[in-house]
């Protein structure tokens, strides 16, 4: 019998794009999941929408914040409330493609790994492609992630009886890096699965969107995560930037 995968899905007014995201975890070729969704206290129909899709499949399972506490927060809870051998994380406008599961549980296996990731492919608010595919480099070191971020959040997965369930401190950004980080550290490098297996979705009004807004965030990595001081952690950024602007664009393809 497969083993479980726990989704861990934080929202905040998604309205817009849940029910998509939602039925691209249905239409998994890979059945046995769960999907934990923490609503962070929305004010549209997401919630409405989450719990007509939940009535008819009790794989859905939605739980409620009553006070907007950050996406961070809510990917915590979400996390204590898994079950599986598995942890997955897709956000709540993200898509994945409909063997995603399957080829990553089996590139785990076959490959005697903890933790993975994928490829995955850009599109824009509205779902069209942006022709843009995110690779990785096909052997990531601790050292390569330190200073580049290369783990797509909607295509990790780690394996939860090797590790334990990693909380990391609710940080509103970067939270995913820190925990990718904490993880590669422990196995020193992992592998992707080689090709593309999940849509992310780029927002007009999403911080993620603009490198430059994420400065501070990523500064914070160095000088609040790994308790740098503040000098050594404006060297690390510059270096983080040169990675940034001169490696990862390398690793970005057309398509």
């Amino acid at each position: 019998m497969s083993e479980l995968v726990s989704i861990i899905t934080p929202i905040y007014n998604t309205e817009k794009f849940i029910k998509l995201t939602i039925q691209s975890v249905q239409n998994q070729t890979y059945e046995n999941w769960e999907m934990i969704l923490v609503d962070d206290a929305s004010t549209d129909d997401t919630v409405k929408i989450i719990s007509e899709l939940a009535k008819v499949d009790n794989r859905i399972k939605l739980f409620q914040l009553p006070n907007n506490s950050g996406n961070g927060f809510a990917r915590n809870v979400a996390l204590k409330k898994a079950t599986g051998k598995y942890i997955a994380y897709l956000d709540a406008d993200d898509l994945w493609f409909p063997m995603k599961l399957e080829k990553q549980i089996q590139f785990l296996k076959a490959n005697n790994l903890p933790f993975t990731f994928s490829f995955y492919d850009c599109i824009d608010e509205d779902g069209k492609t942006l022709n843009r595919r995110v690779e990785a480099p096909l052997n990531l070191t601790y050292n390569q992630l330190f200073f580049c971020n290369y783990v797509g959040n909607l295509t990790a997965i780690y394996d939860a009886e090797y590790f334990g369930k990693i909380v990391i401190e609710a940080t509103q950004k970067r939270q995913d890096w820190r925990l990718w980080l904490t993880i590669v550290k422990q196995i020193k490098e992992t592998k992707p699965v080689p090709e593309s297996l999940a849509f992310y979705r780029i927002r007009k009004d999403s911080i993620s969107s603009s490198k430059f807004k994420l400065i501070k965030h990523n500064f914070g990595v160095y000088r609040d995560f790994h308790r740098f001081n503040f000098v050594s952690s404006v060297f690390l950024m510059i270096r983080f930037l040169f990675t940034q602007l001169i490696i990862k664009p390398q690793y970005i393809k057309k398509v």
